[in-house]
């Protein structure tokens, strides 16, 4: 996702937009922190990740993202958290201690919703149950942990630094310290990955009974070990064979599909996704974070943080590398870009509500989508059918003109 201005404006559904009216309320309001060092960086990974050095700066960096989540508070003052997410990097190689003081901290500037949920990434090579015992007295109450494979050759080929075993144990350690909600991460279409390889991971992970699985095809991104030198990687027909014998697995084992690549057992989505995805407001905080905040005026404004943990770690250096408030007509695009990936998609009147733009500015993108085929027919809805879930960028192009 870009946050540079266009070259040119864009113009939605063949006319002008109208004015953008101010928010009648506010979308719910969820924290994104990015811890962002990791024992070794993946070939794959193109988040802001850094090798971590043998003693991590901590206290200081706790420091700085209170610092900068003060800067954050005058645009979000009388609102309450419904979500936290931890992400990285690896935020389990932090200690309890180091989070509990976090999470202090952010309580005493922002209220928590009573049912706040408050997930934490870990890989299985950093679990200790002591360490996850304490995360748990914290609050912390939902688990994402990044399996990818439980084969071997296929973790050595991904970078992996744990093993199958370790994976496996990794489940168990999480419920036995008192984790009853918990992702696991799986990929699929890795280098010269059958479609039996495949499946059998997707077996071990639903074996293992995961409330969450985010089951999700790995691509070379650009910046990445695997971008200059890239593995052999399954044909197209493997890899669409996968697709559907997997999501056929999930389903008749009771994980629903509600986004591109997230599976859920009913009523085990992850609410932070859910928010992100349905155009709600987080701020992020932490090297390299992304937020986006609504205005009671109708303002929505994207911002990001400096990406290097020195220079956010530098008192002479600002948190927050830029922003940019989205222009009527970069919204209507920004909106449905999340709002379709989600299966069932968003109630219609969620993008006057969100948006502050009338729901007849998508009129004729809206006839075009749904006459290719790609978006259902349903007033009250903005849903991709089947196909448009498979060709979500042609979806999303019949909204640019």
């Amino acid at each position: 996702m870009t946050h540079d201005s266009s070259a040119s404006p864009l113009i939605f559904g063949g006319a002008a937009q109208s004015p953008r009216a101010a928010l009648p309320t506010l979308p719910p309001l969820a924290l994104y922190i990015h811890i962002p060092w990791c024992v070794r960086k993946c070939p794959y990974c193109d988040f802001n990740s850094h090798t971590a050095s043998p003693v991590l700066p901590e206290e200081e960096y706790v420091d700085a993202l209170l610092a900068d989540l003060d800067q954050d508070l005058h645009a979000v003052y009388g609102r309450e958290l419904s979500s936290i997410f931890f992400g990285g990097g690896t935020p389990s190689l932090f200690s309890a201690a180091a989070l509990g003081r976090l999470l202090k901290g952010v309580e005493q500037r922002i209220a928590f919703a009573s049912d706040i949920e408050i997930t934490l990434e870990a890989n299985p090579g950093t679990f200790e149950q002591e360490k996850f015992v304490a995360y748990r007295a914290l609050g912390i109450n939902r688990l994402s942990i990044g399996i990818q494979s439980f084969q071997e050759e296929k973790l050595k080929a991904l970078g992996r630094i744990h093993n199958g075993d370790e994976a496996v144990r990794a489940a168990g350690m999480a419920r036995q310290a008192g984790f009853d909600n918990f992702n696991m991460d799986l990929m699929h279409g890795l280098p010269d990955q059958s479609l039996d390889d495949a499946l059998s991971d997707l077996r071990q992970a639903i074996a293992l009974k995961p409330t969450h699985l985010s089951w999700y095809q790995l691509t070379l991104e650009p910046n990445t070990v695997f971008w200059n030198q890239p593995p052999t990687l399954p044909e197209d027909d493997t890899l669409w064979d996968i697709q559907e014998a997997g999501q056929a697995l999930l389903a008749a084992h009771g994980y629903a599909q509600y986004e591109v690549s997230a599976y859920a057992q009913p009523g085990r989505a992850a609410r932070h996704n859910l928010n992100y995805w349905s155009f709600g407001d987080f701020i992020g905080i932490g090297a390299g974070a992304h937020g986006k905040l609504s205005h009671p005026d109708g303002r929505i404004v994207r911002t990001w943080k400096t990406r290097l943990p020195k220079d956010y770690l530098n008192p002479a250096k600002s948190f927050k590398a830029g922003e940019k408030a989205l222009t009527n007509d970069e919204l209507p695009f920004d909106f449905l870009m999340n709002a379709l990936r989600l299966t069932e998609g968003v109630e219609s009147r969620l993008y006057p509500e969100r948006t502050g733009l009338p729901l007849e500015s998508l009129a004729e993108g809206r006839r075009e989508a749904e006459q290719s085929g790609l978006l259902q027919v349903e007033p009250s809805r903005l849903a991709a059918t089947e196909r448009g879930q498979l060709f979500l960028n042609d979806l999303l192009q019949t909204f640019l003109s």
